[in-house]
């Protein structure tokens, strides 16, 4: 892969309760990086769902590649969000058709199981276009897959809080209990059980 390329990575879903996490990786050229701003990627929480959406089929067509990568709520509960959290982002990483010379990571913490070159970039996502670009994928793909499941665990409001702790989804745990889908190490450390 050539070193001009900017590799960007970031994941959505960490604090969420309910749910796998997702991660999504990026590569861009420096011509795309400029074209991709210029259509106004930016962190994906600073961007409506409308247009996260509409910005999505742009950031494929002009990425060089891109992958994502989740861990399930089972990883998350055994190994622990940060381990879990680094799963899905190797398993993003590995999706790509060549190994990158550096990634470029949303945060603080380095990703321990990835062994090439690396920098973490706090508030990355404001910071360069493909995390801003990964942090958007992962976003739109981890609420799609948060709309399918409303289906499934009916009253529980995923459609609306996307797996976050919300009052109402609290609410909605007191009342219809625990899923499968449910984080039970996270629910367990707020003490709401017991």
């Amino acid at each position: 892969m050539n070193d001009s390329l900017e590799v960007g990575i970031d994941e959505v879903g960490r604090g969420c309760i309910f749910g796998p996490v997702f991660s999504s990786v990026v590569v861009l050229t420096l011509e795309n990086n400029h074209l991709l701003k210029e259509l106004g990627v930016n962190d994906s929480k600073k961007l409506s769902s409308k247009k996260r959406n509409s910005l999505l089929p742009k950031i494929l067509e002009l990425s060089q590649d891109w992958g994502i990568g989740q861990s399930s709520v089972r990883e998350i509960d055994k190994y622990g969000i940060r381990h879990a959290t680094e799963l899905s982002m190797i398993r993003a990483i590995y999706k790509l058709k060549l190994t990158p010379p550096k990634i470029y990571i949303d945060g603080s913490l380095p990703l321990r199981l990835w062994k090439g070159k690396q920098e973490n970039l706090i508030k990355g996502d404001t910071k360069l276009t493909s995390i801003a670009a990964a942090s958007i994928l992962a976003k739109v793909k981890r609420d799609s897959l948060m709309i399918r499941l409303e289906e499934k665990y009916k009253g529980y409001i995923i459609q609306k809080n996307k797996g976050y702790g919300t009052s109402d989804h609290f609410l909605s745990i007191n009342h219809l209990g625990i899923t499968n889908m449910h984080r039970k190490s996270f629910i367990k450390k707020l003490d709401l059980f017991n």
